[in-house]
């Protein structure tokens, strides 16, 4: 069966806005794209969950409606509905596939007993036209954009593809804390860092700034001043990437810090021409800065010991790529783990889980609060590798199991 070609399209009902969220990235994950969410008025399923006060309330309406689409029911018990499709909570992909696909084979067999209208021309001229004009608006888009020409496209920093590290260059380019090894489970504890007390920590109080009063603002900070453009998601700093890269991975809370401040820039600055190379997107920017001022840390602000979950799919195309950050991603997408667990599942050291953690909350991606969405969704079991790495034999130690 094509599930993305022709995915079924269902509504969620009894849900709240996480739980939405998070079965709309199960449905198209782990579920191969066998459906995908929709408002309620294009819907050709309705799922419920039948364990929240509001999707009772639903369920219950909307059985009394005389005309209805195929049913799927998620609940801890089995509900009382002849006609629905029941999916055990927590929910498994193969059974939410399995019921999907059911509910799929419903709606085919009422469509293909409905009537058909032959005499509907004006249907017919009405889709003609609708076609024709898209046809138009696309060609339309086309000529605007061969027709493109501005220093845009000049700006390289900021549209450049993302560069990707391996593990080989990985610390020499990230730095290491002296004394600390963050990869050693007996450090796990303090292998943090405070976002605060780093150049990202001002950065990200600029942004905010920034982004509030949407105005172009200035990040003083007795070093190259920093140009912040939130209408175009911009900034521009005047200096090399390895210049950056050293700054970034200082301490400037208790040197610098009393220094830092945010202006607003005159109508003379704002018109003076810069260097086009200069420029970079606001979220690459404080993606990479972050990663150099956690060398390898995950921040203070969460807690490695309860699990963490990716709010949204990050953009890699225009992202520095650390070690398995894709593999990282992906595995996140699917529900809330353990920055520990997540390096046992991958079989990679925790320090790139670590930095990888550190530039996502640094965009706000990256969220620790255990909520019912969390329970909806059961991971997928992963089947562990029998060469179990140093790392895995050194945990399961520390946990008072045999490797």
């Amino acid at each position: 069966m094509d599930n993305n070609s022709n995915p079924l399209k269902v509504a969620l009902h009894g849900l709240d806005e996480r739980s939405c969220k998070m079965m709309s990235m199960f449905l198209q994950g782990p579920c191969r794209g066998v459906a995908v969410v929709v408002n309620e008025s294009s819907a050709e399923c309705e799922i419920f969950d039948a364990d929240s006060i509001s999707g009772k309330e639903l369920l219950s309406n909307y059985l009394q409606k005389e005309i209805q689409k195929p049913i799927v029911i998620l609940s801890l018990n089995t509900p009382q509905v002849a006609s629905a499709f029941h999916v055990k909570k927590p929910v498994k992909t193969e059974e939410m596939i399995a019921a999907l696909q059911k509910a799929k084979k419903s709606l085919a067999a009422v469509v293909a007993h409905a009537p058909v209208n032959s005499s509907d021309n004006t249907t017919n001229a009405v889709i003609s036209d609708v076609q024709d004009s898209s046809k138009q608006v696309v060609e339309d888009k086309l000529t605007i954009k061969l027709h493109v020409k501005t220093d845009e496209q000049k700006k390289t920093s900021k549209h450049q593809a993302a560069m990707q590290l391996d593990e080989k260059g990985f610390v020499g380019f990230i730095g290491n804390v002296p004394g600390l090894d963050v990869n050693d489970p007996r450090q796990f504890s303090k292998a943090h860092y405070n976002p605060k007390e780093y150049f990202q920590g001002y950065v990200d109080s600029a942004f905010k700034v920034s982004r509030a009063k949407g105005h172009i603002r200035q990040l003083n900070s007795g070093w190259n001043p920093l140009i912040i453009f939130p209408q175009s998601d911009e900034i521009w700093l005047d200096v090399d990437e390895s210049q950056l890269r050293a700054f970034s991975g200082l301490t400037i809370s208790n040197t610098l810090g009393a220094k830092m401040s945010i202006t607003p820039l005159s109508v003379e600055s704002v018109a003076m021409e810069r260097s086009l190379e200069r420029y970079q997107s606001m979220d690459a920017f404080l993606w990479k800065v972050s990663c150099w001022a956690s060398k390898g840390r995950y921040p203070g602000s969460i807690d490695i010991n309860q699990p963490v979950f990716l709010k949204q799919w990050p953009n890699f195309t225009r992202l520095l790529l650390t070690p398995h950050a894709m593999r990282i991603a992906a595995l996140l997408i699917q529900g809330p783990r353990t920055l520990l667990n997540v390096s046992q599942v991958l079989n990679v050291k925790p320090q790139y889980v670590f930095v990888f953690i550190s530039s996502a909350s640094a965009l706000g991606l990256v969220g620790q609060t255990r909520r019912g969405a969390d329970l909806l969704v059961e991971p997928d079991e992963i089947k562990t590798n029998k060469n179990q790495s140093l790392l895995s034999r050194i945990l399961s130690v520390l946990r008072g199991k045999k490797a």
